[in-house]
């Protein structure tokens, strides 16, 4: 992964999502912790971490936050917000504005390609883009200023040179889930913004503020939203229970089994990647963001999990955020 700088308890739902793919993270010895209180004495040390959240079926057995805004206020969840997307992606589909993941750009919103756009873009399908197997040189990472500081972020990405074939390799790129993003605005008629908060900030109950918009107004896609710990988790319950919350079917099943295969592999940290979320080896469906923010499930371990991080240090996976999938892998899973 490249890096980019810029409540009440639950009712049981009980499911089980297949997982396809491998991670190259190995797990850490499930015997240093089995209970919530290992967890706190294992995050004590951890001085990135700002606040930790677990839930085992309808109980929430880890809520600490020993550094930063605490549980109840929001916080940046960077990269997270891509898997956010995902979801936008799949409910949109369901109400019809999207006819499939085989639909093109060209098809749906061809008023967002500029007239100098690389050859080929209009026929990039809504799975090449959630998946970020585009093909377009990254915007993340060196290109990130250039493009950040550009006079149309959408234009701007869809000018990025073919450097894969289209459905082929993934390519982490930051602009590619923007694209998303304008793509779903077009086809919907509503912003990220409206979308984020209909299909999962009202069922939900969670805060979604209104985050950063591009110089044409399409809000960011793949960065920069913000939602506390607490709400983190209710999406991460959301992956666990097959896209149920509360007795309702918030985004449809079979997208969260879509979401939960491995269409790809990340070339940094090894793990398979779906339809916005990453894959871990023992079963865990993770959203990552720079700095350490993460949203996981594993739905056969009725495992739910929020952690947020300092938003300006880096968490590489052979650094900080090693640290915690090892975390994840070993004590968190041990508590199932």
């Amino acid at each position: 992964m490249t890096s980019e700088r810029p409540l009440p308890m639950l009712t049981r739902r009980a499911f089980s999502v297949t997982l396809l793919g491998a991670a190259a993270v190995p797990f850490a010895g499930r015997a240093f912790a089995q209970t919530p209180s290992d967890i706190r004495s294992r995050i004590a040390n951890m001085s990135q971490l700002h606040a930790i959240m677990v839930q085992r079926g309808d109980d929430i057995i880890v809520a600490e936050a020993p550094r930063g805004p605490g549980l109840d206020r929001v916080a940046n969840i960077k990269s997270c917000s891509k898997s956010i997307i995902g979801l936008l992606t799949g409910n949109a589909i369901a109400e019809g504005a999207i006819p499939s993941v085989n639909a093109t750009i060209g098809e749906i919103a061809p008023s967002i390609i500029p007239s100098d756009a690389t050859p080929g873009v209009e026929d990039l399908t809504i799975e090449d883009l959630v998946t970020l197997r585009a093909g377009l040189e990254g915007t993340s990472g060196r290109n990130y200023g250039a493009w950040v500081n550009s006079d149309n972020w959408v234009s701007f990405a869809l000018r990025r040179p073919m450097v894969a074939s289209p459905g082929g390799r993934m390519i982490y790129s930051t602009g590619t889930t923007h694209i998303l993003g304008a793509v779903l605005t077009v086809a919907t008629r509503k912003s990220l913004l409206e979308q984020a908060r209909d299909v999962l900030g009202r069922p939900l109950g969670i805060e979604i503020p209104s985050w950063t918009q591009d110089p044409q107004g399409y809000y960011f896609g793949g960065n920069q939203m913000a939602m506390t710990p607490r709400g983190m988790l209710r999406i991460a319950t959301l992956m666990r229970d097959q896209g149920r919350f509360d007795g309702d079917q918030i985004i449809p099943a079979d997208w969260i089994d879509q979401s939960t295969q491995a269409h790809t592999r990340s070339p940094y940290s090894g793990l398979a990647y779906g339809y916005g979320w990453f894959l871990s080896r023992s079963g865990f469906v993770i959203a990552r963001g720079y700095g350490g923010q993460i949203i996981a499930a594993h739905p056969e371990k009725d495992l739910a999990v929020a952690i947020t991080s300092d938003p300006t240090s880096p968490a590489r996976s052979g650094g900080y955020f090693g640290q915690l999938m090892d975390l994840l892998e070993g004590p968190v899973l041990s508590l199932a």
